[in-house]
């Protein structure tokens, strides 16, 4: 008779807490059945028109397609892509509001005093969408032809040299900090406001050399007013392949890849991520949008987001590295 009871006793006591589990998980199951059921927003931390606008609408009717509801490209520049990022970072959880993140994400904490989101913790990565092909150029009147040259240069001529960026605390300009403290050499650093002020002193001879992205020096390297010695990435560029990789041409273990990639709020139910993820995923693969990255310069990435997740934790160590032994902070 008793043990009767105690096997009724275990199997209630199994039964109530599945049911426990059940109640728990089905709020963010139901959520995951019935997403998306209405429009979907992808904020943008940049203006119209450039590269990475292009990029995001074009996802996102790609994206409208799949997932039956419109995704609408919000448009959110400003504060060093700070103010896009706290808007999704204080939005609700529930995958209708996602940002097309830089990597400026991870950086601008390091950079800003004021900054209310922490990039590991106010996130769930969805995918690393593409990264953006940054290309180390020189003015050709340089006397170098490679990446060794150019090291050999600077030793010889510290502090002669001088390089641009797109302004203090940006990717480019941290690339270079990086190549300065890797190849130990001294080159003097002139931020702009924008890629454009900076490649016009580049032609003109009034800087010797600077990383930029491909999509905006490329026509001043197929022109050939300025000359490009290698790709930041560690592999080779699938829009370059020609291109060697900074690493393989002068400077062993160098590695620098600004990226783009969606994000969603913290908390938000996994199985939506992965509903999202999977889609982009797809998208990814098609052939016209893998000609459009690489048209646009980039080079498409598409990976888990468990894989975004680890590799933002050690692009942010990185950069956190490059900050502090240079001790940079944005204007």
């Amino acid at each position: 008779m008793k043990t009767t009871v105690s096997i009724r006793r275990r199997v209630v006591g199994a039964v109530l807490a599945a049911a426990t589990v059940a109640a728990f998980a089905a709020p963010g199951l139901a959520l995951a059945q019935d997403f998306p059921a209405k429009p979907v927003r992808m904020v943008l931390p940049f203006p119209p028109g450039g590269v990475t606008d292009l990029l995001a609408r074009a996802l996102a009717e790609k994206m409208s397609a799949r997932l039956g509801q419109p995704v609408i490209v919000d448009n959110r520049p400003g504060a060093g892509t700070v103010l896009a990022s706290d808007t999704v970072a204080r939005a609700p959880a529930d995958g209708y509001t996602l940002l097309m993140a830089a990597s400026s994400i991870g950086t601008a904490p390091l950079l800003y005093d004021k900054v209310n989101y922490d990039a590991i913790k106010s996130f769930a990565p969805v995918t690393q969408v593409a990264s953006v092909v940054h290309v180390l150029v020189v003015n050709p009147k340089l006397p170098v032809k490679n990446v060794g040259e150019l090291l050999a240069y600077a030793r010889q001529n510290p502090g002669k040299l001088n390089y641009g960026s797109t302004g203090m605390g940006t990717s480019t300009h941290l690339e270079m900090e990086l190549f300065k403290n890797m190849g130990n050499a001294f080159l003097v650093h002139i931020p702009y406001k924008g890629s454009g002020p900076a490649l016009i002193d580049m032609v003109a001879g009034q800087l010797d050399v600077m990383f930029d992205a491909w999509g905006s020096s490329g026509p001043f390297v197929k022109s050939g007013k300025l000359r490009a010695l290698a790709v930041t990435t560690a592999q080779r560029s699938a829009a370059l392949p020609d291109l060697p990789t900074v690493a393989e041409s002068g400077l062993k273990g160098y590695e620098a890849m600004p990226w783009l990639g969606l994000m969603a709020p913290a908390g938000t139910p996994a199985p939506v991520v992965n509903r999202i993820h999977r889609e982009v995923a797809e998208i990814l693969k098609e052939t016209e949008m893998q000609e459009k990255f690489k048209n646009w310069g980039l080079d498409i990435i598409g990976n888990t987001p468990a894989e975004f997740a680890t590799f933002l934790r050690k692009d942010i160590a990185q950069w956190d590295r490059v900050i502090k032994s240079a001790n940079i902070k944005a204007d």
